[in-house]
């Protein structure tokens, strides 16, 4: 295996952890000051707008999208270790390159499966940076770990759809920038095949019916910079049939396209989390004293940072397999590897983050540090996408299958 990255990956690698060095790490506290004043909570800080600008006069935009034709044109392993270098950054740099979520996995769903009209009113200003969106599937009355439960109703009525249904933890959808939900529902509930029985549909924020009621915290954060998450209720909402996304019964397959690379890009910004937890354990080791002699001295500390080099330098290289494999036989083929990653990733980062928090005392769970935000984030990210537990059933399932 070639462990080297490509010339082109190598440039935007340099001139992102400048952009990251330069003006992303100091602007945390600017941003963090300037949200303390805003009339609206959910508004975005001036100094985002700011990022966002710059980012896209350096080239650094839209790196996600694999499709040249709207993105960067990055394959998965090009995208990997850029994806890592915003990890470090989760609530800011993102954003700044307009590479965070929901809104990437929108775009890319509008991508491959919108139509021109779609694209035209919907993909063009999520890829200018001009809106934000949201994605509702997740529902409070059902284990929505089984998409197959969904209840909400997507049912046809002459040249429109009517929406009937209620969401939860819909991630984007506090944003006052977020102008387009994109909906699963079911429009054959009774249909034989349970992974037919799903739609997606855009629905426009100002559509009648459509009420976002209240904000839903995740360990008491808000999660502001991605657009909050969001209980939903959608009343006899009224779209046109020309809103439906590809074809009824198609929202299974499309919600299986959009998840595949959203995992891949959690796991890669998880590992960029993980070394800024690594950065702040080695910063606080080095300049405390307990009992005598510096923190880094202990022999518990030097074990939790040595256990931490080791575990990242595993998970990279998985995550970095996992993207090539995306990139040379699809997502099907690195099925088992993207599922892996989801497993491991996740649960390794929290445990990271958590001795981060350890050595810092009280100051970890405090909001002078990014620690706690950072642990949460972690936490969430073992339900996010599917939990842990349905991704290990299914590669027990294909591990066995070998044997039977």
């Amino acid at each position: 295996m070639d462990f080297a990255f490509d010339a082109r990956t190598e440039e935007l690698r340099t001139e992102l952890l400048a952009f990251m060095d330069e003006r992303i790490r100091p602007a945390e506290a600017i941003a963090h000051e300037q949200r303390a004043r805003l009339a609206d909570p959910w508004d975005t800080p001036a100094i985002v707008d700011e990022l966002k600008a710059e980012a896209r006069e350096r080239g650094l935009w839209n790196l996600f999208l694999p499709d040249a034709e709207h993105g960067a044109g990055l394959t998965n392993l090009q995208y990997a270790p850029l994806a890592e270098i915003t990890g470090r950054s989760p609530q800011l740099a993102p954003t700044a390159l307009n590479c965070a979520a929901p809104d990437t996995g929108n775009m890319e769903v509008l991508a491959q499966f919108g139509s021109d009209e779609q694209k035209k009113r919907w993909l063009e200003p999520l890829l200018a940076g001009e809106i934000r969106s949201a994605f509702a599937m997740t529902e409070p009355e059902v284990a929505s770990s089984d998409a197959t439960n969904i209840r909400t109703r997507i049912d046809r009525d002459g040249d429109d759809y009517v929406i009937n249904g209620r969401k939860w933890y819909i991630s984007g959808a506090m944003n006052p920038d977020c102008r387009i939900f994109i909906v699963m529902g079911k429009t054959d509930p009774d249909g034989a095949d349970p992974r037919r029985q799903q739609s997606m549909i855009l629905v426009p924020r100002d559509t009648p019916g459509l009420t976002v009621e209240r904000a839903m915290s995740v360990y008491g954060y808000e999660d502001h910079y991605h657009g909050g998450h969001a209980e939903v209720v959608f009343s006899d909402v009224r779209v046109p049939a020309a809103n439906l996304i590809g074809e009824e019964g198609g929202g299974f397959a499309i919600a299986q396209a959009r998840l595949g690379p959203g995992r891949i890009h959690h796991c890669m910004r998880l590992i960029g989390m993980a070394e800024r937890a690594i950065e702040l354990m080695c910063l606080r080791a080095v300049s405390r004293t307990a009992f005598g002699k510096p923190i880094a001295q202990q022999g518990v500390v030097q074990n939790w940072i040595a256990d931490a080099r080791v575990t990242v330098e595993q998970l990279r290289l998985l995550v970095l397999k996992t993207a090539w494999l995306m990139d040379t036989v699809g997502n099907r083929g690195a099925h088992t590897e993207i599922q892996a990653i989801k497993i491991a990733t996740p649960r390794a980062v929290v445990d990271i983050i958590d001795s981060a928090v350890q050595l810092h005392g009280a100051g970890g769970v405090s909001q002078d540090f990014p620690l706690a935000e950072l642990w949460a984030a972690a936490r969430t990210l073992r339900l996010a996408d599917g939990p842990d537990e349905v991704h290990q059933r299914s590669l027990a399932r294909r591990e066995l299958k070998k044997y039977q």
